[in-house]
């Protein structure tokens, strides 16, 4: 199986029209049987990387999930991380912050749950909410208690976005990489599947009427995203649009982006000294006796 992974990265500095970028793309399979064999051949590669990641434990790797609902977050992150050992994965899920983070800078409750090195981290969503819903909704912001010279609507993306891009370089230079995805949804898919779950009982659980609210902030949610897209996008965190009204291909694309990411870090499993080895053969005749 091979896929372009170029053609779904926001290149740095590059001013991004979502209305460019499709949410549907032709499959890189054939058959729901392929589908299923090229999505276990790379989730067995996962596990062998994650392994070695974790062995080497010099690299953190950072997983963002950003969409609008019903895009497949939650169906990726299970689908593709499904041979991950948990023990060297850890999802986060953040929703309306606390009163307890409201009272810290935007990026403080994310902060706290980075991964380790030699681990995965998945945030479904993030930091970036913060130029999201908040900029959609102002009146979360203005619920953040922040210094009146802060609010002021025409700076305070810009140094947000400054904020974020100067953290992921942060990041990358002290060992995590970090890879963001945007699942692109068109709303008459959105429209689809927000009727399957009422429609299914074993869906209804996921429903909300606040999704359907959501829908008539659409083209604010838009403008909100290719702005946070071309803002945020760099050579050391970059953002993939993910054609999201496939739910099967979109995770196949999605594997193949960590997998390129996890086969270009220099990892090794460590190597033992002469002390250690005499140890294991001291160590092997016993149990053989």
């Amino acid at each position: 199986m091979k896929i372009n992974l170029k053609k779904f990265r926001v290149p740095e500095g590059v001013r991004v029209k979502l209305d460019a970028w499709p949410t549907a793309t032709k499959p890189v399979y054939r058959s729901k049987d392929q589908y299923h064999e090229y999505l276990e051949a790379d989730v067995a590669r996962l596990s062998e990387l994650q392994q070695l990641l974790y062995a080497s434990s010099r690299y953190s790797l950072l997983l963002i999930f950003q969409a609008m609902d019903a895009a497949g977050k939650d169906g990726a992150i299970r689908h593709v991380m499904s041979g991950v050992n948990p023990q060297g994965c850890q999802v986060f899920s953040f929703k309306h912050p606390s009163a307890t983070e409201l009272e810290h800078d935007f990026m403080w409750r994310t902060t706290r749950c980075l991964p380790e090195r030699g681990r995965i981290g998945i945030f479904n969503r993030s930091y970036y909410e913060e130029v999201l819903i908040a900029r959609v909704h102002p009146e979360i912001l203005r619920g953040e208690n922040l210094p009146p010279e802060i609010l002021d609507e025409q700076t305070i993306w810009l140094r947000r976005y400054r904020s974020i891009v100067d953290f992921e370089r942060h990041l990358f230079h002290n060992g995590t990489r970090v890879i963001k995805f945007f699942l692109h949804l068109s709303p008459e898919e959105q429209r689809k599947r927000l009727l399957e779950r009422i429609a299914d009982p074993h869906k209804n659980w996921k429903f909300s009427i606040a999704d359907v609210e959501e829908r008539k902030f659409w083209k604010q949610y838009m403008r909100a995203y290719e702005d946070c897209l071309t803002a945020t996008s760099t050579r050391r965190a970059p953002w993939y649009v993910v054609p999201a009204d496939d739910k099967e291909n979109a995770r196949l694309i999605i594997a193949r982006i960590v997998l390129d990411t996890l086969e270009t870090l220099d990892m090794s499993y460590p190597q033992l000294d002469a002390a250690r080895k005499r140890e294991l053969m001291l160590i092997r005749k016993r149990l053989a006796s």
